[in-house]
């Protein structure tokens, strides 16, 4: 299995952190372009758990996949979590967490994820999927530093 894990300092209070990471519609401002990413259905409110939302985007070889992402878990200015119950994965759980700190938020994100179709998911995995993941955390690493830095 995959993991991800990402620390970084958001220079902002939590309110306004939490603010952006709970409004589903900013996940296009921090997704790549080149993944086309477009929410399909959602309903519009904040996160809460419970919540599904779906997307439609392409994160490989510009492949479109329906992806949707269950909200399990909330706790409000602190942490959440989001599960794929459809699309590109086999598993896909992204625990973010936020912690208060004199510089700022430190944001906490914890990726598990597993291709499907066995042997030959893993070394896609292996080959591709790790460096394309890294990349698009590193993506929005760069814009959320931005937004805030302006904001």
């Amino acid at each position: 299995m995959g993991k991800l894990f990402r620390k970084s300092l958001i220079r902002t209070d939590i309110e306004s952190c939490w603010a952006f990471f709970s409004s589903p519609t900013n996940l296009s401002k921090i997704t790549p372009k080149d993944m086309s990413f477009v929410i399909k259905k959602f309903d519009g409110q904040f996160m809460y758990e419970g919540q599904k939302i779906e997307y439609l985007l392409k994160p490989i070889f510009g492949i479109p996949f329906t992806w949707i992402t269950l909200i399990e878990s909330v706790k409000i200015n602190s942490e959440f979590v989001d599960r794929q119950v459809k699309g590109p994965y086999k598993i896909w759980h992204h625990r973010h967490i936020f912690k208060e700190t004199k510089e700022g938020i430190e944001m906490i994100d914890m990726v598990h994820y597993k291709l499907p179709l066995g042997i030959f998911g893993k070394l896609t995995e292996i080959i591709f999927v790790n460096k394309k993941i890294k990349k698009i955390f590193d993506y929005r690493e760069l814009v959320i530093q931005k937004y805030f830095a302006e904001n």
